[in-house]
């Protein structure tokens, strides 16, 4: 089996998981008496603890001889988490079983980046087949977890991620290459790995980078979040729903696997843009409640609002890093994407659509139109010039 698709296995255990969790967990939290206010705090608190989490779990990765090493354990320890929220806990206790799985979770995709484009790189693959195999597991989840609530109990979806993490566990052992952390083998001292991670804080240039295009993929926290309940409340059934989503991931899988001479064309800081962009108007039309036909070429949108700004983020951060802090450097942009900035938005989310319902989307645009100014400002940047 080749390296790309080994490589693109890995990332299919990990969304096939994720692929279900993040439209349907919502729903299981509402299945079980939560409101949209603690379902948002819930989701929330991890995200907002990442840029603390994420970082440190980072260095303790680094710690390991191999990289696939940490993502293996990590994996274990998520899968056991998540068999507990099937426990009757209660709001408080959901919430620090669920802190606990979203926060090793959600680091084991950026931790996965690391090795997969040093891989490309050297190995002169394209980034984007693995990274599009995996979110056509996404998709496979997404569609068919959206079926199985048609006639059967939410409880179902804390069964499906349980038991895909456990899978990924499995798979970080055989299908991830043994690549060293370091390339002479040697495993670098605590105080030298964060003396790395200190240095990405203080560089005003990455930080600007991180910044922006967390801004606009946060914008999507209410959509990740809510979207299902809106679309219910809409009248839309929840196995459309899957589709609605397969839809928006099918269009970011075909941009990834052929778009590469493009992309890199365009260059990253104009990919950026370019989602920001895309996300204003998505986010807008969505607010106003469109009719179904409306929806599906929005969906269509996200090929520029996540896959154009991903790989935007992707591209720019390993520029403005160094191999020495490579895994710190992403899981820092995780955290401040999928983290902090994230987290704010869905906490803020909860509220709004108690409220307010689509109108939410409002705030998720109004965020786009703060990343694009950082985006801007990075065309300033000498390092990001093309060579």
């Amino acid at each position: 089996m080749s390296l790309p698709v080994r490589l693109g296995l890995f990332y299919s255990a990990i969304f096939v998981g994720t692929g279900a969790a993040s439209p349907y967990m919502p729903v299981w939290f509402a299945h079980h008496g939560l409101s949209g206010a603690q379902i948002g705090l819930i989701l929330s608190l991890p995200m907002l603890a990442r840029a603390f989490t994420a970082p440190l779990l980072a260095v303790w990765a680094d710690s390991f001889k191999l990289r696939r090493t940490a993502l293996s354990f990590m994996s274990i320890g998520v899968a056991l988490a998540y068999a507990l929220m099937a426990l009757p806990l209660g709001f408080a206790g959901w919430a620090v079983v669920w802190f606990a799985a979203s926060s090793a979770f959600s680091t084991i995709s950026p931790l996965t980046d690391v090795i997969v484009l040093n891989r490309a790189r050297h190995d002169g693959f394209n980034y984007g087949w693995p990274r599009g195999i995996g979110s056509v597991a996404f998709i496979i989840a997404n569609v068919t977890m959206g079926a199985v609530l048609a006639w059967g109990s939410p409880d179902l979806v804390l069964v499906w991620i349980t038991a895909s993490v456990s899978v990924t566990a499995l798979a970080a052992r055989f299908l991830l290459p043994p690549d060293p952390v370091h390339e002479a083998g040697y495993v670098a001292k605590a105080s030298d790995r964060f003396a790395g991670l200190g240095g990405l804080i203080r560089d005003p240039d990455f930080m600007t980078a991180a910044l922006a295009a967390g801004l606009i993929q946060s914008a999507h926290a209410f959509y990740y979040g809510f979207s299902t309940l809106v679309w219910k409340q809409q009248g839309v059934p929840e196995s459309m729903t899957g589709i609605l989503w397969g839809v928006g991931v099918a269009a970011e899988v075909l941009f990834m696997w052929f778009m590469e001479p493009w992309r890199r064309r365009v260059g990253p800081r104009n990919l950026l843009v370019l989602g920001g962009v895309a996300a204003m108007v998505r986010w807008t039309a969505l607010a106003f409640a469109p009719p179904l036909w409306l929806i599906f070429p929005l969906q269509l949108l996200h090929v520029f609002t996540y896959a154009a700004t991903f790989l935007a983020s992707l591209q720019l951060i390993e520029r403005l890093s160094t191999p020495q802090n490579a895994s710190a450097a992403q899981a820092l942009n995780s955290a401040l994407s999928a983290g902090a900035l994230m987290g704010v938005a869905t906490m803020a989310s909860g509220p709004l659509f108690d409220r307010f319902g689509a109108q939410g989307y409002f705030l998720m645009a109004a965020m786009c139109v703060a990343g694009l100014i950082g985006a801007f400002r990075l065309y300033g940047v000498r390092k990001l010039d093309p060579v």
